[in-house]
């Protein structure tokens, strides 16, 4: 399974970035997904989780709110809609993927799949 992020860059606080994460993978709609995100000299972290068909969702307290994920499984890719951005969202976002699962995760070590990360800057 590969999983292909983009759609990071630079923004003003208060702006808005859609990210997407595409996975080359038949079974996609089986799959659990998440964002994460590391900022510099932190650990990642967990932003927000999807279950396989998008009914259930959970999101980190930071992000609640003003963050949206969802999916499009005849797509084959995860969306994190980020709105009223703060520079404290400045970090490298990550999409994971754990296979065959009907739940979301929020921890690092549950997923088993990671895209390579793309590069949110938040200005203020």
């Amino acid at each position: 399974v590969q999983l292909q992020a983009s759609g990071g860059g630079w923004v003003q606080a208060g702006g808005s970035l859609r990210l997407s994460c595409a996975a080359s993978v038949r079974t996609f709609g089986s799959y659990a997904l998440g964002w994460f995100r590391q900022a510099p000299g932190k650990e990642r972290e967990f932003v927000a989780a999807i279950n396989w068909s998008g009914g259930s969702t959970y999101y980190s307290d930071s992000v609640l709110g003003r963050f949206t994920i969802s999916r499009v499984n005849a797509k084959n890719t995860v969306y994190l809609q980020m709105n009223s951005l703060k520079p404290e969202d400045t970090a490298v976002y990550y999409c994971a993927a754990k296979g065959y699962s009907g739940t979301y995760y929020t921890l690092k070590h549950q997923y088993d799949y990671w895209g390579q990360g793309t590069l949110v800057t938040v200005s203020s």
